[in-house]
């Protein structure tokens, strides 16, 4: 063997080793935080027993100082490592408010839960699903559904527990279809998922982009990566049923010049290779999802909230701009007005409001009070924890 071969060889033996160490580390760093959880999962429920707050503001930051200066001394990024335990310390406090909300909807104890979506396995609503209850249930059934409004008619008639609808979308906008649903079905908000979205450009084999002929997508996912689109002028764009079931369709049809736009997890699924990635038009795209139910929850105070209502006001001028003083009279912060056509009722429109805080609370109460008697038509659709805004 040539001395270039052998130091080759001892170069790619020494390359295995540190391999196989990063392995090991990596192993033992997920055991290290399955230990942590098993520990915040204890401190949970001797809260529960003395009444604890949730959250500690002051442990979370001193927390964070001593992590910055063990960080230094190790002389690894003290910016890094305060990111990561923030995330780790995240996730401590959403799984504690989450196992709260069913302690006090006397739900701690279920184990299993059903959830009808729109799509297919490996769709983005199958995703936020998985990721909304993975921590608090050990049986998890996911339900596709063609449409969403079939998926909340499954809710409604006791097919499903919940159903999980996308309601926006960071680069597309409003998904009006969710909207519709929520005012024409008796259905409650419980609850909300923030998901980041990857959209990739998925074939048969690794393919060239330009080999590529015909993209199938849902529409939503097609509006946002309308950009990366509207560059291959070779290609026949086609809307579909779902982003999963595009990435299926392709798997079935084994056509080298077809293509889907979907997640890299349905990639995985149906065994395709992901030829582009992060197509979406804006870097950051995210989509919020609401998890209803056939029945309320009781959300404790000290979860932080968001409350969704429907209105219609009466057909005056200003008079929704009356309703909207309301809140800001009563320090209310309004964080999404969205509007859609009143069904039935031609001209007139239906009003989707988003605010911060819990129903119960005083001012809250008074606001709504007032707001109720100013509109031609009032229903709170839902009060429930808010996703925080480290999620996006």
């Amino acid at each position: 063997m040539s001395d270039r071969k052998e130091s080759e060889q001892q170069n790619f033996e020494k390359l295995s080793q540190y391999r196989s160490r990063i392995d090991e580390l990596d192993e033992r760093l997920i055991q290290t935080l399955a230990e942590r959880h098993k520990v915040v999962r204890e401190v949970f429920s001797n809260k529960l027993s003395d009444s604890t707050i949730i959250r500690d503001a002051g442990r979370e930051e001193t927390l964070l100082k001593k992590v910055r200066d063990m960080a230094q001394d190790a002389g690894i990024d003290p910016y890094f490592t305060e990111q990561l335990f923030r995330d780790i310390i995240y996730q401590s406090v959403r799984y504690q408010s989450h196992s709260l909300l069913d302690h006090q909807n006397n739900k701690l104890d279920v184990r299993s839960i059903s959830v009808s979506y729109q799509g297919t396995r490996g769709a983005y609503s199958h995703q936020a699903a998985m990721r909304h209850f993975s921590e608090r249930y050990d049986d998890i059934r996911c339900i596709g559904f063609k449409t969403f409004e079939k998926a909340a008619i499954a809710v409604e008639e006791g097919e499903t527990d919940v159903a999980i609808l996308p309601i926006e979308n960071t680069t597309a906008g409003s998904i009006n279809d969710t909207y519709d649903v929520l005012a024409e079905k008796e259905l409650h908000i419980i609850g909300e998922e923030v998901l980041k979205v990857n959209h990739c450009l998925m074939a048969t084999g690794p393919v060239q982009v330009s080999s590529i002929r015909r993209i199938l997508s849902h529409p939503q996912a097609i509006s946002q990566c309308s950009r990366f689109l509207a560059e291959l002028n070779h290609c026949r764009i086609e809307p579909y049923t779902d982003t999963a079931m595009a990435a299926q369709k392709v798997m079935d049809d084994g056509d080298p010049e077809q293509a889907a736009i979907a997640s890299s997890y349905a990639a995985e699924l149906y065994d395709l290779h992901i030829i582009a990635k992060d197509l979406a038009n804006q870097q950051g795209n995210y989509t919020r999802f609401v998890i209803v139910s056939r029945d309320p929850i009781v959300c404790d105070p000290q979860i932080p909230a968001k409350t969704s209502l429907l209105l219609a006001t009466v057909h005056e001028k200003g008079a929704l701009l009356q309703c909207l003083k309301v809140l800001d009279r009563h320090g209310i912060n309004m964080t999404k007005l969205e509007s859609r056509p009143r069904i039935g009722k031609p001209w007139q429109y239906l009003f989707y409001v988003d605010l911060e805080g819990n129903h119960e609370e005083s001012n809250m109460r008074k606001a709504l009070r007032e707001i109720e008697n100013k509109a031609a038509h009032f229903k709170i659709l839902g009060c429930y924890p808010a996703q925080r805004e480290k999620e996006v």
